[in-house]
Protein backbone atom coordinates (compact mmCIF):
# COMPACT_ATOMS: atom_id res chain seq x y z
CA UNK A 1 0.00 0.00 0.00
CA UNK A 2 2.88 2.38 0.90
CA UNK A 3 4.56 1.75 -2.40
CA UNK A 4 1.32 2.23 -4.29
CA UNK A 5 0.67 5.56 -2.62
CA UNK A 6 4.26 6.76 -3.36
CA UNK A 7 3.82 5.71 -7.03
CA UNK A 8 0.56 7.63 -7.36
CA UNK A 9 2.08 10.65 -5.71
CA UNK A 10 5.15 10.45 -7.92
CA UNK A 11 2.97 10.13 -11.04
CA UNK A 12 0.93 13.22 -10.14
CA UNK A 13 4.22 15.10 -9.43
CA UNK A 14 5.60 14.06 -12.79
CA UNK A 15 2.44 15.16 -14.62
CA UNK A 16 2.26 18.44 -12.81
CA UNK A 17 6.07 19.03 -12.66
CA UNK A 18 7.77 17.53 -15.65
CA UNK A 19 11.21 19.17 -14.67
CA UNK A 20 13.71 16.37 -13.74
CA UNK A 21 15.56 18.58 -11.20
CA UNK A 22 12.40 18.95 -9.22
CA UNK A 23 11.85 15.27 -9.40
CA UNK A 24 15.32 14.55 -7.92
CA UNK A 25 14.41 16.56 -4.87
CA UNK A 26 11.71 14.10 -4.00
CA UNK A 27 14.31 11.79 -2.37
CA UNK A 28 17.76 12.20 -0.75
CA UNK A 29 20.98 10.15 -0.66
CA UNK A 30 23.31 10.63 2.27
CA UNK A 31 26.59 9.11 3.52
CA UNK A 32 28.12 8.74 6.91
CA UNK A 33 30.57 9.90 8.04
CA UNK A 34 30.35 13.11 6.11
CA UNK A 35 34.11 13.73 6.62
CA UNK A 36 36.54 10.79 6.75
CA UNK A 37 40.00 11.02 8.35
CA UNK A 38 41.72 7.63 8.52
CA UNK A 39 45.11 6.77 9.94
CA UNK A 40 47.33 5.02 7.48
CA UNK A 41 46.60 1.29 7.30
CA UNK A 42 43.48 1.44 9.41
CA UNK A 43 39.82 0.59 8.53
CA UNK A 44 36.73 2.72 7.95
CA UNK A 45 32.97 1.88 8.13
CA UNK A 46 30.88 3.78 5.59
CA UNK A 47 27.05 3.90 5.70
CA UNK A 48 25.11 4.95 2.62
CA UNK A 49 21.31 5.63 2.92
CA UNK A 50 18.37 7.18 1.05
CA UNK A 51 14.92 8.59 1.75
CA UNK A 52 13.42 6.68 -1.23
CA UNK A 53 10.83 4.27 0.22
CA UNK A 54 11.49 1.64 -2.42
CA UNK A 55 14.94 2.22 -3.90
CA UNK A 56 16.00 0.39 -6.97
CA UNK A 57 19.56 -0.95 -7.46
CA UNK A 58 22.15 0.92 -5.37
CA UNK A 59 25.79 0.61 -4.30
CA UNK A 60 29.07 1.98 -2.94
CA UNK A 61 31.87 2.44 -5.43
CA UNK A 62 35.58 2.75 -4.45
CA UNK A 63 38.91 1.25 -5.52
CA UNK A 64 39.59 0.50 -1.87
CA UNK A 65 39.10 -2.96 -0.54
CA UNK A 66 35.60 -3.13 0.91
CA UNK A 67 33.42 -5.66 2.61
CA UNK A 68 29.66 -5.36 3.06
CA UNK A 69 29.02 -4.93 6.74
CA UNK A 70 25.22 -4.67 6.60
CA UNK A 71 22.21 -3.54 4.58
CA UNK A 72 18.55 -2.60 4.76
CA UNK A 73 15.75 -1.49 2.37
CA UNK A 74 17.07 2.08 2.40
CA UNK A 75 20.77 1.74 3.46
CA UNK A 76 23.98 -0.10 2.90
CA UNK A 77 27.06 -0.31 5.09
CA UNK A 78 30.58 -1.29 3.96
CA UNK A 79 33.90 -1.86 5.78
CA UNK A 80 36.91 -0.31 4.04
CA UNK A 81 40.08 -2.16 5.08
CA UNK A 82 43.76 -1.21 5.03
CA UNK A 83 43.25 2.36 3.89
CA UNK A 84 46.64 3.61 2.70
CA UNK A 85 45.89 6.49 0.37
CA UNK A 86 43.44 9.30 -0.19
CA UNK A 87 40.37 8.46 -2.26
CA UNK A 88 36.83 9.52 -3.25
CA UNK A 89 34.00 7.09 -2.39
CA UNK A 90 30.74 7.19 -4.41
CA UNK A 91 27.32 6.19 -2.94
CA UNK A 92 24.26 5.99 -5.29
CA UNK A 93 20.56 5.06 -5.13
CA UNK A 94 17.83 4.85 -7.84
CA UNK A 95 14.28 5.73 -7.13
CA UNK A 96 11.43 5.46 -9.72
CA UNK A 97 13.95 5.28 -12.51
CA UNK A 98 15.93 8.30 -11.24
CA UNK A 99 19.55 7.74 -9.94
CA UNK A 100 21.01 10.00 -7.41
CA UNK A 101 24.55 9.78 -5.79
CA UNK A 102 26.83 11.47 -3.26
CA UNK A 103 30.58 11.28 -2.56
CA UNK A 104 32.88 11.06 0.44
CA UNK A 105 36.46 12.28 0.40
CA UNK A 106 38.71 9.99 2.46
CA UNK A 107 41.91 11.57 3.81
CA UNK A 108 44.70 9.33 5.05
CA UNK A 109 46.98 10.72 7.74
CA UNK A 110 50.25 9.44 9.22
CA UNK A 111 51.61 11.03 12.41
CA UNK A 112 55.32 12.05 12.51
CA UNK A 113 56.45 9.11 14.61
CA UNK A 114 60.04 9.17 13.35
CA UNK A 115 61.80 12.52 13.09
CA UNK A 116 65.41 12.27 11.91
CA UNK A 117 68.04 14.97 12.48
CA UNK A 118 71.31 14.80 10.56
CA UNK A 119 74.41 16.91 11.17
CA UNK A 120 77.00 17.22 8.44
CA UNK A 121 79.64 16.32 11.05
CA UNK A 122 79.81 15.95 14.80
CA UNK A 123 83.07 17.98 14.72
CA UNK A 124 83.28 21.26 12.80
CA UNK A 125 86.24 23.60 12.44
CA UNK A 126 85.89 27.19 13.64
CA UNK A 127 84.34 29.55 11.04
CA UNK A 128 83.34 26.69 8.76
CA UNK A 129 79.71 26.31 7.62
CA UNK A 130 77.93 23.05 8.26
CA UNK A 131 74.46 21.81 7.33
CA UNK A 132 71.70 20.71 9.64
CA UNK A 133 69.02 18.54 8.02
CA UNK A 134 65.70 17.31 9.39
CA UNK A 135 63.36 14.95 7.61
CA UNK A 136 60.35 12.80 8.41
CA UNK A 137 60.32 9.63 6.30
CA UNK A 138 56.60 8.80 6.74
CA UNK A 139 54.06 11.54 7.35
CA UNK A 140 50.77 12.63 5.78
CA UNK A 141 49.22 14.86 4.75
CA UNK A 142 52.26 17.11 4.00
CA UNK A 143 50.16 20.27 3.66
CA UNK A 144 49.36 19.94 7.37
CA UNK A 145 53.03 19.44 8.41
CA UNK A 146 55.41 21.99 9.92
CA UNK A 147 59.10 21.34 10.69
CA UNK A 148 61.10 23.47 13.12
CA UNK A 149 64.89 23.32 13.69
CA UNK A 150 66.12 24.31 17.15
CA UNK A 151 69.50 25.09 18.69
CA UNK A 152 68.98 24.57 22.38
CA UNK A 153 65.67 26.29 23.04
CA UNK A 154 66.13 28.78 20.21
CA UNK A 155 64.20 28.18 16.98
CA UNK A 156 66.56 28.57 14.02
CA UNK A 157 64.13 27.86 11.15
CA UNK A 158 60.48 26.88 10.55
CA UNK A 159 59.05 25.41 7.35
CA UNK A 160 55.56 24.40 6.21
CA UNK A 161 54.60 22.59 3.00
CA UNK A 162 51.30 24.17 1.97
CA UNK A 163 52.74 26.12 -0.98
CA UNK A 164 54.77 23.30 -2.54
CA UNK A 165 53.58 21.25 -5.47
CA UNK A 166 52.47 17.79 -4.46
CA UNK A 167 54.93 16.08 -6.80
CA UNK A 168 57.95 17.89 -5.32
CA UNK A 169 56.99 17.62 -1.70
CA UNK A 170 59.44 15.95 0.68
CA UNK A 171 59.13 16.25 4.42
CA UNK A 172 62.55 17.77 5.04
CA UNK A 173 64.27 21.05 5.89
CA UNK A 174 67.96 21.93 5.45
CA UNK A 175 69.83 24.96 6.83
CA UNK A 176 73.47 26.08 6.98
CA UNK A 177 75.13 27.21 10.25
CA UNK A 178 78.56 28.81 10.71
CA UNK A 179 80.62 27.32 13.52
CA UNK A 180 81.73 29.61 16.35
CA UNK A 181 83.62 28.79 19.54
CA UNK A 182 80.73 29.96 21.68
CA UNK A 183 78.53 27.35 20.00
CA UNK A 184 80.76 24.47 21.08
CA UNK A 185 78.77 21.52 22.40
CA UNK A 186 75.45 23.15 21.43
CA UNK A 187 72.59 20.69 21.01
CA UNK A 188 70.41 20.66 17.90
CA UNK A 189 66.96 19.11 17.56
CA UNK A 190 64.00 19.03 15.18
CA UNK A 191 60.29 19.24 16.02
CA UNK A 192 57.52 18.07 13.65
CA UNK A 193 53.87 19.17 13.99
CA UNK A 194 50.98 17.64 12.05
CA UNK A 195 47.89 19.82 12.56
CA UNK A 196 44.65 18.05 11.47
CA UNK A 197 42.24 20.36 13.23
CA UNK A 198 40.84 21.63 9.88
CA UNK A 199 40.08 18.03 8.87
CA UNK A 200 38.35 17.31 12.13
CA UNK A 201 41.39 15.75 13.77
CA UNK A 202 43.89 16.86 16.36
CA UNK A 203 47.52 18.05 16.58
CA UNK A 204 50.27 15.38 16.40
CA UNK A 205 53.86 16.17 17.43
CA UNK A 206 57.18 14.38 17.18
CA UNK A 207 60.78 15.32 18.00
CA UNK A 208 64.16 14.03 16.98
CA UNK A 209 66.85 12.91 19.42
CA UNK A 210 69.21 15.71 20.44
CA UNK A 211 72.53 15.87 18.63
CA UNK A 212 75.59 17.79 19.81
CA UNK A 213 78.10 19.50 17.55
CA UNK A 214 81.65 20.11 18.76
CA UNK A 215 83.58 23.08 17.43
CA UNK A 216 87.34 22.76 17.14
CA UNK A 217 90.42 24.65 16.00
CA UNK A 218 93.56 22.72 15.13
CA UNK A 219 95.64 24.67 12.64
CA UNK A 220 99.19 24.23 13.98
CA UNK A 221 101.33 21.10 13.94
CA UNK A 222 102.57 19.69 17.24
CA UNK A 223 106.08 20.58 18.38
CA UNK A 224 108.46 18.25 20.22
CA UNK A 225 110.65 19.70 22.97
CA UNK A 226 113.60 17.46 23.84
CA UNK A 227 117.37 17.65 23.90
CA UNK A 228 118.94 16.57 20.63
CA UNK A 229 121.42 14.48 22.63
CA UNK A 230 120.30 11.73 24.97
CA UNK A 231 122.60 9.89 27.33
CA UNK A 232 122.05 6.16 27.12
CA UNK A 233 120.57 4.72 30.27
CA UNK A 234 119.54 8.12 31.65
CA UNK A 235 115.97 9.35 31.98
CA UNK A 236 115.05 12.35 29.87
CA UNK A 237 111.81 14.35 29.81
CA UNK A 238 110.18 14.95 26.43
CA UNK A 239 107.24 17.26 25.78
CA UNK A 240 104.87 17.47 22.81
CA UNK A 241 102.96 20.75 22.53
CA UNK A 242 100.12 22.07 20.37
CA UNK A 243 99.40 25.81 20.38
CA UNK A 244 96.32 27.76 19.23
CA UNK A 245 94.04 24.77 19.74
CA UNK A 246 90.40 24.62 20.83
CA UNK A 247 89.22 23.03 23.04
CA UNK A 248 92.68 22.21 24.47
CA UNK A 249 91.46 19.61 26.97
CA UNK A 250 90.08 17.44 24.15
CA UNK A 251 93.46 16.96 22.47
CA UNK A 252 94.79 13.40 22.56
CA UNK A 253 98.53 12.65 22.39
CA UNK A 254 100.40 9.48 21.43
CA UNK A 255 104.19 9.61 21.70
CA UNK A 256 106.61 6.99 20.38
CA UNK A 257 110.33 6.31 20.60
CA UNK A 258 110.81 4.24 17.47
CA UNK A 259 108.00 1.63 17.84
CA UNK A 260 107.62 1.88 21.60
CA UNK A 261 104.70 4.01 22.81
CA UNK A 262 105.51 6.23 25.77
CA UNK A 263 103.29 6.77 28.78
CA UNK A 264 102.36 10.45 28.77
CA UNK A 265 100.65 12.91 31.10
CA UNK A 266 98.36 15.54 29.57
CA UNK A 267 98.06 19.19 30.61
CA UNK A 268 96.55 22.34 29.15
CA UNK A 269 96.42 26.06 29.81
CA UNK A 270 94.78 28.77 27.75
CA UNK A 271 94.74 27.62 24.11
CA UNK A 272 97.78 25.34 24.50
CA UNK A 273 97.83 21.63 25.23
CA UNK A 274 100.86 19.45 25.86
CA UNK A 275 101.91 16.01 27.02
CA UNK A 276 105.03 15.07 29.00
CA UNK A 277 106.73 11.69 28.94
CA UNK A 278 109.95 10.16 30.20
CA UNK A 279 112.21 8.29 27.84
CA UNK A 280 115.19 6.01 28.36
CA UNK A 281 117.52 5.53 25.43
CA UNK A 282 119.10 2.16 26.13
CA UNK A 283 121.41 2.05 23.11
CA UNK A 284 123.68 4.58 21.45
CA UNK A 285 122.77 5.85 17.98
CA UNK A 286 120.08 7.80 16.15
CA UNK A 287 116.45 7.17 17.10
CA UNK A 288 113.17 8.66 15.91
CA UNK A 289 110.87 10.35 18.37
CA UNK A 290 107.33 10.96 17.09
CA UNK A 291 104.20 12.64 18.43
CA UNK A 292 100.68 12.13 17.11
CA UNK A 293 98.15 14.74 18.25
CA UNK A 294 94.47 14.33 17.43
CA UNK A 295 91.37 16.40 17.99
CA UNK A 296 88.05 15.05 16.82
CA UNK A 297 88.36 13.89 13.19
CA UNK A 298 91.70 15.64 12.67
CA UNK A 299 95.18 14.44 13.57
CA UNK A 300 98.69 15.72 12.94
CA UNK A 301 102.02 14.00 13.42
CA UNK A 302 105.53 15.35 13.85
CA UNK A 303 108.89 13.61 14.10
CA UNK A 304 112.28 14.47 15.53
CA UNK A 305 115.56 12.62 15.28
CA UNK A 306 117.51 12.33 18.53
CA UNK A 307 121.01 10.97 19.05
CA UNK A 308 121.77 8.71 21.99
CA UNK A 309 125.32 8.45 23.24
CA UNK A 310 127.12 6.31 25.82
CA UNK A 311 129.49 8.31 28.01
CA UNK A 312 129.96 6.84 31.49
CA UNK A 313 132.19 8.80 33.92
CA UNK A 314 135.92 8.02 33.70
CA UNK A 315 137.41 5.32 35.93
CA UNK A 316 139.70 6.79 38.62
CA UNK A 317 141.77 4.27 40.59
CA UNK A 318 144.21 4.40 43.48
CA UNK A 319 146.68 1.57 43.78
CA UNK A 320 145.91 1.65 47.47
CA UNK A 321 143.07 3.66 48.96
CA UNK A 322 144.49 3.64 52.50
CA UNK A 323 148.30 3.74 52.14
CA UNK A 324 150.77 4.20 54.96
CA UNK A 325 152.64 7.46 55.15
CA UNK A 326 155.79 7.24 53.03
CA UNK A 327 154.29 4.74 50.59
CA UNK A 328 154.49 5.41 46.85
CA UNK A 329 151.05 5.38 45.26
CA UNK A 330 149.92 5.43 41.67
CA UNK A 331 146.77 7.33 40.61
CA UNK A 332 145.37 6.19 37.25
CA UNK A 333 142.47 7.59 35.20
CA UNK A 334 141.09 5.80 32.15
CA UNK A 335 138.04 6.10 29.92
CA UNK A 336 135.13 3.69 30.31
CA UNK A 337 135.01 0.81 27.83
CA UNK A 338 131.46 1.81 26.81
CA UNK A 339 132.59 5.29 25.78
CA UNK A 340 132.96 5.63 22.03
CA UNK A 341 134.99 7.28 20.65
CA UNK A 342 137.70 7.39 23.33
CA UNK A 343 137.52 10.55 25.44
CA UNK A 344 140.26 13.03 26.28
CA UNK A 345 141.37 12.72 29.93
CA UNK A 346 142.75 15.30 32.33
CA UNK A 347 143.97 14.14 35.76
CA UNK A 348 144.36 16.82 38.40
CA UNK A 349 148.05 17.15 39.32
CA UNK A 350 149.30 15.05 36.40
CA UNK A 351 152.26 16.71 34.63
CA UNK A 352 151.17 15.88 31.07
CA UNK A 353 147.98 15.38 29.07
CA UNK A 354 147.73 11.87 27.64
CA UNK A 355 146.93 11.17 24.02
CA UNK A 356 143.25 10.37 23.25
CA UNK A 357 142.53 6.80 24.29
CA UNK A 358 145.51 6.69 26.64
CA UNK A 359 145.13 6.71 30.46
CA UNK A 360 146.37 9.56 32.63
CA UNK A 361 148.49 8.73 35.67
CA UNK A 362 150.20 10.38 38.62
CA UNK A 363 152.89 8.93 40.92
CA UNK A 364 153.41 10.43 44.38
CA UNK A 365 154.54 9.55 47.86
CA UNK A 366 151.78 9.51 50.46
CA UNK A 367 152.42 11.96 53.25
CA UNK A 368 150.45 12.88 56.30
CA UNK A 369 149.45 16.20 54.77
CA UNK A 370 147.92 14.32 51.81
CA UNK A 371 145.29 12.75 54.05
CA UNK A 372 141.84 13.76 52.80
CA UNK A 373 143.17 15.02 49.46
CA UNK A 374 140.76 14.73 46.54
CA UNK A 375 141.90 13.63 43.11
CA UNK A 376 139.66 14.40 40.16
CA UNK A 377 139.70 13.18 36.59
CA UNK A 378 137.84 14.97 33.84
CA UNK A 379 136.87 13.24 30.61
CA UNK A 380 135.72 15.23 27.59
CA UNK A 381 134.02 13.90 24.46
CA UNK A 382 132.71 15.65 21.36
CA UNK A 383 129.30 14.40 20.21
CA UNK A 384 127.31 16.03 17.43
CA UNK A 385 129.54 19.14 17.60
CA UNK A 386 128.90 19.46 21.34
CA UNK A 387 131.61 19.11 23.97
CA UNK A 388 130.47 16.85 26.81
CA UNK A 389 132.19 16.55 30.19
CA UNK A 390 132.18 13.84 32.87
CA UNK A 391 134.14 13.98 36.14
CA UNK A 392 135.10 11.37 38.74
CA UNK A 393 136.47 12.29 42.19
CA UNK A 394 138.24 10.00 44.65
CA UNK A 395 139.68 10.77 48.10
CA UNK A 396 143.02 9.64 49.50
CA UNK A 397 143.26 8.45 53.10
CA UNK A 398 146.84 8.31 54.48
CA UNK A 399 147.46 6.15 57.55
CA UNK A 400 150.10 7.24 60.08
CA UNK A 401 151.09 6.58 63.67
CA UNK A 402 149.81 8.74 66.52
CA UNK A 403 151.60 12.00 67.37
CA UNK A 404 151.34 14.30 70.34
CA UNK A 405 152.53 17.67 69.05
CA UNK A 406 153.29 20.66 71.23
CA UNK A 407 150.79 22.80 69.34
CA UNK A 408 147.86 20.53 70.15
CA UNK A 409 149.18 18.87 73.30
CA UNK A 410 151.46 21.35 75.19
CA UNK A 411 153.89 19.80 77.69
CA UNK A 412 153.39 22.58 80.23
CA UNK A 413 149.94 23.81 81.21
CA UNK A 414 148.98 26.35 83.89
CA UNK A 415 145.69 26.25 85.74
CA UNK A 416 144.24 28.94 88.03
CA UNK A 417 143.11 27.77 91.37
CA UNK A 418 139.35 27.73 91.82
CA UNK A 419 138.58 27.83 88.08
CA UNK A 420 137.45 24.85 86.00
CA UNK A 421 139.95 23.34 83.59
CA UNK A 422 140.40 20.31 81.36
CA UNK A 423 143.65 18.77 80.28
CA UNK A 424 144.42 20.12 76.82
CA UNK A 425 145.71 17.35 74.58
CA UNK A 426 144.48 16.43 71.09
CA UNK A 427 146.39 13.62 69.37
CA UNK A 428 146.95 13.31 65.67
CA UNK A 429 146.98 10.11 63.66
CA UNK A 430 145.08 7.97 61.15
CA UNK A 431 143.04 6.03 62.14
CA UNK A 432 142.04 8.48 64.86
CA UNK A 433 143.95 7.44 67.99
CA UNK A 434 142.42 6.85 71.38
CA UNK A 435 143.88 9.02 74.20
CA UNK A 436 144.35 7.88 77.81
CA UNK A 437 145.93 10.12 80.47
CA UNK A 438 146.89 9.00 83.95
CA UNK A 439 147.76 10.97 87.06
CA UNK A 440 149.38 9.31 90.06
CA UNK A 441 148.59 5.98 88.44
CA UNK A 442 144.86 6.73 88.07
CA UNK A 443 143.12 7.33 84.73
CA UNK A 444 142.20 11.00 84.44
CA UNK A 445 138.78 11.89 83.02
CA UNK A 446 139.45 14.22 80.10
CA UNK A 447 135.77 14.96 79.40
CA UNK A 448 134.73 16.34 82.81
CA UNK A 449 136.08 19.81 83.73
CA UNK A 450 138.01 19.90 87.04
CA UNK A 451 138.04 22.80 89.50
CA UNK A 452 141.74 23.65 89.90
CA UNK A 453 143.34 22.94 93.28
CA UNK A 454 146.91 22.59 94.43
CA UNK A 455 146.32 18.83 94.43
CA UNK A 456 146.14 18.90 90.59
CA UNK A 457 149.72 20.12 90.39
CA UNK A 458 151.92 17.38 89.00
CA UNK A 459 152.89 15.39 85.94
CA UNK A 460 150.26 13.65 83.78
CA UNK A 461 151.17 10.87 81.38
CA UNK A 462 149.11 10.77 78.17
CA UNK A 463 149.24 7.91 75.65
CA UNK A 464 147.72 7.99 72.15
CA UNK A 465 147.12 4.64 70.44
CA UNK A 466 145.84 3.44 67.06
CA UNK A 467 146.32 0.29 64.96
CA UNK A 468 149.76 1.47 63.80
CA UNK A 469 151.28 2.12 67.22
CA UNK A 470 151.26 4.38 70.24
CA UNK A 471 153.08 7.42 71.63
CA UNK A 472 153.28 8.87 75.17
CA UNK A 473 153.99 12.30 76.51
CA UNK A 474 154.35 13.82 80.00
CA UNK A 475 152.39 16.98 80.68
CA UNK A 476 153.34 19.18 83.62
CA UNK A 477 150.39 20.98 85.21
CA UNK A 478 151.00 23.92 87.54
CA UNK A 479 148.12 25.29 89.59
CA UNK A 480 148.60 28.94 90.57
CA UNK A 481 146.70 31.02 93.07
CA UNK A 482 144.74 34.01 91.85
CA UNK A 483 147.32 36.51 93.23
CA UNK A 484 150.08 34.75 91.39
CA UNK A 485 148.02 34.82 88.26
CA UNK A 486 147.48 38.61 88.54
CA UNK A 487 151.18 39.23 89.19
CA UNK A 488 152.12 37.12 86.22
CA UNK A 489 149.74 39.07 84.03
CA UNK A 490 151.19 42.38 85.18
CA UNK A 491 154.72 41.13 84.58
CA UNK A 492 153.86 40.09 81.02
CA UNK A 493 152.25 43.45 80.19
CA UNK A 494 155.15 45.50 81.61
CA UNK A 495 157.71 43.33 79.83
CA UNK A 496 155.91 43.80 76.50
CA UNK A 497 155.68 47.56 76.99
CA UNK A 498 159.42 47.89 77.83
CA UNK A 499 160.31 45.77 74.83
CA UNK A 500 158.32 47.99 72.49
CA UNK A 501 160.01 51.13 73.95
CA UNK A 502 163.52 49.79 73.56
CA UNK A 503 162.82 48.74 69.99
CA UNK A 504 161.48 52.21 69.15
CA UNK A 505 164.53 54.03 70.54
CA UNK A 506 166.90 51.69 68.71
CA UNK A 507 165.03 52.27 65.47
CA UNK A 508 165.24 56.05 65.93
CA UNK A 509 169.03 56.09 66.39
CA UNK A 510 169.68 53.60 63.61
CA UNK A 511 167.96 55.72 60.94
CA UNK A 512 170.93 57.88 59.88
CA UNK A 513 169.85 59.26 56.44
CA UNK A 514 167.37 61.54 58.13
CA UNK A 515 168.46 65.11 58.95
CA UNK A 516 168.68 66.29 62.51
CA UNK A 517 165.32 67.93 62.59
CA UNK A 518 163.57 64.93 61.19
CA UNK A 519 165.43 62.63 63.61
CA UNK A 520 164.33 64.77 66.48
CA UNK A 521 160.79 64.77 65.20
CA UNK A 522 160.84 61.00 64.73
CA UNK A 523 162.37 60.39 68.13
CA UNK A 524 159.87 62.68 69.75
CA UNK A 525 157.07 60.83 67.97
CA UNK A 526 158.49 57.48 69.11
CA UNK A 527 158.77 58.68 72.68
CA UNK A 528 155.13 59.81 72.58
CA UNK A 529 154.16 56.40 71.22
CA UNK A 530 156.17 54.82 74.05
CA UNK A 531 154.28 56.85 76.63
CA UNK A 532 150.95 55.89 75.06
CA UNK A 533 151.95 52.22 75.10
CA UNK A 534 153.00 52.47 78.75
CA UNK A 535 149.66 54.03 79.59
CA UNK A 536 147.93 51.31 77.61
CA UNK A 537 149.86 48.68 79.53
CA UNK A 538 148.83 50.19 82.84
CA UNK A 539 145.20 50.34 81.69
CA UNK A 540 145.38 46.75 80.52
CA UNK A 541 146.78 45.68 83.89
CA UNK A 542 143.97 47.49 85.69
CA UNK A 543 141.38 45.90 83.38
CA UNK A 544 142.75 42.40 84.01
CA UNK A 545 142.77 43.00 87.77
CA UNK A 546 139.20 44.21 87.60
CA UNK A 547 138.02 41.06 85.71
CA UNK A 548 139.66 38.74 88.27
CA UNK A 549 138.29 40.75 91.22
CA UNK A 550 134.80 40.63 89.70
CA UNK A 551 135.05 36.81 89.25
CA UNK A 552 136.16 36.37 92.93
CA UNK A 553 133.36 38.62 94.14
CA UNK A 554 130.84 36.47 92.30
Amino acid sequence: MKTLLFGVWALLALILCPDEAIWEKLFEVSIWPNQALVEFGQSLVVNCSTTCPDPEPSGIETFLKKTQAGKGPQWKESLLEDVTENSILQCFFSCAGIQKDTSLGITVFQPPEQVILELQSAWVAVNEAFTVKCHVPSVAPLESLTLALLQGNQELHRKNFMSLAVASQRAEVIISVRAQKENDRCNFSCRAELDLSLQGGRLFQGSSPIKIVQIFEFSQSPHIWVSSLLKAGMAETVSCEVASVFPPKEVMFHMFLEDQELSSFLSWEGDTAWANATIWAMEAGDQELSCLASLGPMEQKTRKLVHSYSFPPPILELKESYPLAGTDINVTCSGHVLTSPSPTLRLQGAPDLPAPGEPAWLLLTAREENDGRNFSCEASLEVQSQRLMETTVIQLHVLYKPRLEESSCPGKQTWLEGLEHTLSCVPKGKPSPALVCTWNGVVFDLEVPQKGTQNHTGTYCCTATNQLGSVSKDIAVIVQGLDEGVSSTRFVIITVALGVGVFTIALCFSYRPCNVDRRKLLCRQKEEDKEEESQFAVQEEKSTTHIIDSYLTE
